[in-house]
């Protein structure tokens, strides 16, 4: 009895102490969270800017009278600023250059007549910075004559801002500004890559069915100063001569295969520049569909239609361009293939180049990749692209909680349980109904009883508590799988010229070490993404065997981890 005074008395003790800690709290030592300090130990307020060399987004949408000149032209003088602070634009006022554009797309041939003197341009891939950057190197759209051969979209992760400013400029300078279709403006290609999550990201999928209109309009081809084809991908089988350009329909999603597929998909063989091979074409294996065209081809090409060379995109170049093999007969390149995207998905540390031709003069210009503000994979905010990071730290935390043993206890070598303790097999509580006279007589199996219960229920407490830490074990297997989809390489590694690739920190020594250094390995490595995407139904098969295999891994590795493993051992001790 006096025992169980003492531990009421001290109980009492400790809690007018914690009663008395509350009441005369210092409230001097308010925290004031518009203040933080930083690891240099200088404050910073939390309501400003820190960075205050990188611009602020613009946070407003534009009136249509800023947007729109009095003749109902965009205003692309605005619009190129505006865009360049990632400015959107009311969906209403994109819709309206997006319908007006493919209006305008659509009265034109399937092949356009384009005179010299102009400035032809390659892929684009949403790098509206590059973009930029290009005009700054190619002269100003109002008094530079421009052909572009398709890939506006994808990759990039500006896309739209790249295809609403050129559609601007189209529809300000419809006479000196062209564009091509390129193998990325559909349907299948936009829904794999990046431009569709990108539209539905920043607009709604209304706009993106408008842009997809927009693509089904563009030409297919170009004869540039009457002596050059100009085309995306490059020629095909079905090609004889120029007039089957104007027989195709263009206006409908490309097929997988014919001529169409061909000028966006075709490229030159490996080996162009020998021409001992006796193939015209042959199968194009990288693309996985169309065909590879070899320099016979070519040649024999510009002899039926008597023109001088021919003027491609569709792939990515270290220059920024690339001369073929020279005809026979004129002595010109038979080929030339151009890309205007720099430093090619922020990895494969390429030049850009852009061809201007004035008075029968070629003249090359390259130039660099331009500063651009960062984008997650997939667009995530960071918050959700965290999320694995903060759930395996969490984790990581708890067993730090649970592994208050020393080394040696864990490492004691006592084999796991042959079962998982299942807590409905508790034992339920055992009741003695016994006379009065037989209390005493009984009072040693009692305290038996007693005993066997004790133990009984340390035994349930121990096997909930490994129990627990198996979950643990999965949670955390879980979530370190999540991280290492978020670290995916593809996304996140890049390379900034002196600095630290982003991302490498969290991937550690490894991520370092594999860091993409070269033109011809980043091109190696996204080999698989130059091909023609699988179907619908092959990517729902492909997304149910990783997650299949997920699910696997998570199940075979779940208590991998040896602390896991060393608790777990610990806690199936007898």
């Amino acid at each position: 009895m006096g025992e169980l005074t003492q531990i009421a008395a001290e109980n009492s003790r400790q809690m007018d102490n914690a009663i008395k800690a509350m009441e005369d709290k210092n409230v001097k030592n308010k925290q004031d969270f518009s203040l933080f300090t930083m690891e240099d130990g200088t404050q910073v307020s939390t309501k400003d800017r820190i960075v205050k060399s990188v611009p602020a987004p613009a946070k407003f949408k534009p009136k249509d009278e800023e947007l729109f000149l009095p003749n109902g032209l965009p205003n692309t003088e605005f619009l190129k600023e505006h865009f360049r602070r990632e400015g959107r634009l009311h969906e209403e006022q994109a819709l309206r250059i997006l319908r007006d554009t493919t209006e305008l797309l659509a009265s034109e041939p399937n092949m356009l007549e384009v005179p010299a003197p102009v400035t032809v341009c390659g892929d684009i891939h949403g790098q509206y910075y590059d973009l930029m950057k290009l005009f700054e190197v190619g002269g100003d759209p109002a008094n530079t004559a421009y052909l572009f051969l398709g890939d506006y979209v994808d990759r990039g992760s500006f896309s739209i801002e790249c295809l609403l400013y050129l559609y601007a400029l189209k529809l300000n300078y419809p006479d000196t500004l062209w564009m091509l279709r390129g193998n990325h403006e559909c349907r299948h290609l936009t829904e794999y890559f990046t431009f569709k999550s990108e539209c539905l990201h920043k607009y709604s999928s209304k706009l993106y069915e408008e842009c997809l209109r927009s693509f089904n309009a563009l030409p297919l081809a170009a004869i540039m100063n009457k002596q050059f084809f100009c085309v995306h991908g490059g020629l095909s089988p079905d090609l004889k001569t120029l007039d089957d350009l104007l027989k195709i329909d263009r206006f409908k999603e490309p097929p997988t295969k014919g001529l169409v597929c061909d000028l966006l998909w075709a490229d030159p063989v490996e080996d162009y520049d020998d021409d001992s091979i006796d193939q015209l074409f042959v199968r194009n294996t990288v693309r996985g569909c169309s065909y590879a065209f070899t320099y016979r081809a070519s040649c024999k090409f510009l002899e039926r239609t008597g023109l001088l060379s021919i003027i491609r995109a569709h792939e990515a170049q270290d220059a920024g361009y690339r001369m073929y093999k020279r005809t026979k007969t004129m002595g010109f390149p038979s080929l030339l293939t151009m890309f205007s995207a720099p430093n090619y998905l922020d990895t494969y540390n390429n030049k850009a180049a852009v061809l201007k031709y004035e008075s029968n003069v070629m003249n090359i210009r390259q130039f660099n990749a331009s500063p651009h503000p960062y984008w997650l994979p997939h667009f995530m905010d960071v918050f959700t692209w965290s999320l694995p990071f903060v759930g395996e730290k969490v984790t990581d935390m708890l067993v730090s909680i649970l592994n208050i043993c020393t080394e040696e206890e864990l490492d004691e070598d006592t084999p796991l349980a042959s079962e998982p303790y299942d807590s409905s097999a508790r034992p339920e509580p055992r009741t003695y109904n016994a006379p009065s006279a037989a209390v005493a007589g009984s009072a040693k199996k009692s305290s038996d009883v007693s005993s066997s219960q004790k133990e009984s229920d340390y035994e349930f407490k121990r096997q909930n508590l490994r129990n627990k830490i198996i979950a643990i074990g999965r949670v955390s297997r879980m979530y370190q799988l999540l991280r290492e989809e978020s670290e995916d390489v593809a996304h996140l590694k890049s390379l900034n010229s002196g600095t630290l690739p982003k991302g490498s920190l969290l991937h550690g020594r490894e991520g370092l070490k594999n860091t993409i250094s070269t033109f011809e390995e980043a091109r190696r490595q996204d080999l698989a993404n130059e091909a023609l995407p699988p179907s619908k139904e092959v990517l729902a098969q492909l997304e149910q065997e990783k997650s299949e295999k997920l699910k696997k891994e998570l199940e075979n590795s779940e208590n991998s981890n040896p602390v896991f493993q060393r608790l777990i051992r610990r806690l199936s001790q007898s």
